[in-house]
């Protein structure tokens, strides 16, 4: 029988450390105990979380949070070039690179450090230093909640963009992520070319996998707030995509505005650029603020609301706005 909580504090599972509750909280270990449990609260208000590491609660969740807990790690097949491996959703995502990193497996050391779980992170299509989790994703495996029937879905079939996939549009809160299966190499194959990345790496004696991870680590550290320090969802907003003829408006401006010319003929542009240009890094807005490293990072003051740092983000966006035409989007799920 699954241990149902009710009028359960999310303080500890949001990384904003904001706090309200939930009318009922229930963790599920395994598909069965999905299934099982849907049968009888189908008809609930349910949200799926993970780590709560890309979440801002406005207030009090009138439903149910189900989290799924499962952590397993099954390798399914393997030859000399490549490795399928399983993950179950609730395992955190940093294990998962730590078991990668530490086998030679390799895809997803770019992307060390991000917090949240394995089944989050199709969701989201997280992504760094070049990287996108995507590239490494062969399939997504879950149920739905409104029939309690499984999925399998293939890469193609996630529609994955950026920041983006099929979970937060056409499947918004329609789904449970069970599992998630990733197709890595075992040859090596790196991705370098992202900010100061290489640059960083001439400080060792040679490159390898656990040295990129070393370097990621230590830059995410110095520039990112512990959740359970500083209340924080990392990058709260999407960095923009603009077309060439606004950039090049820009430039006359602001000469020094950085753009990376994507294949669709736009230009991603650092929305923490943006943010530290338009004058907001370290400010603060009450109990809410940004933080004095990284401009794209929103921070929890102390005993701040939902509300609290919408107001922050919402001041931010109009000035942005205002000063560059650019309309900067939230990365985080406002619930």
């Amino acid at each position: 029988m699954l241990k149902v909580n009710h009028n359960f504090s999310l303080k500890k599972y949001n990384t904003f450390n904001i706090d309200v509750n939930a009318s009922q909280f229930v963790k599920v270990s395994n598909v069965y105990e999905c299934k099982e449990w849907l049968n009888l609260n189908r008809s609930n208000n349910i949200l799926v979380i993970g780590e709560g590491s890309n979440l801002l609660f406005t207030g009090d969740f009138d439903g149910v949070i189900l989290q799924p807990v499962m952590t397993f790690t099954n390798v399914l097949e393997e030859n000399d070039d490549e490795v399928l491996i399983e993950v179950g959703a609730g395992k955190k995502w940093d294990d998962f690179v730590v078991f990668c990193v530490e086998n030679l497996f390799y895809g997803v050391e770019n992307l060390s450090l991000i917090p949240g779980t394995v089944g989050a992170t199709p969701v989201q299509n997280i992504g760094a230093y070049g990287v996108e989790v995507n590239d490494v994703i062969e399939t997504v495996n879950g149920m739905f909640i409104d029939s309690g029937d499984e999925f399998s879905l293939t890469n193609k079939e996630c529609d994955f963009g950026y920041r983006n996939s099929i979970f937060k549009k056409q499947l918004k809160g329609k789904t449970i992520i069970t599992s998630v299966i990733f197709r890595l190499s075992k040859k090596e194959k790196f991705n370098l070319n992202y900010g100061h990345l290489k640059e960083s790496l001439k400080d060792y004696s040679e490159i390898i996998i656990t040295n990129i991870r070393s370097v990621i680590v230590s830059t995410r550290n110095s520039k990112l707030p512990e959740p359970e320090v500083t209340g924080n969802a990392g990058s709260f907003f999407k960095n923009p995509e603009i077309s060439q003829t606004l950039y090049n408006e820009l430039l006359k401006t602001y000469s020094d505005i950085p753009g990376y010319l994507l294949e669709n003929n736009l230009v991603k542009v650092p929305a923490g650029w943006l943010i530290d240009r338009a004058g907001w890094k370290g400010k603060k807005m009450g109990r809410a603020g940004v933080h004095p490293q990284q401009a794209l990072v929103l921070i929890n003051l102390g005993d701040a609301t939902g509300d609290d740092i919408l107001k922050l983000a919402k001041a931010i966006e109009e000035d942005v706005y205002a000063k560059f035409q650019i309309v900067l989007e939230k990365e985080v799920n406002v619930i």
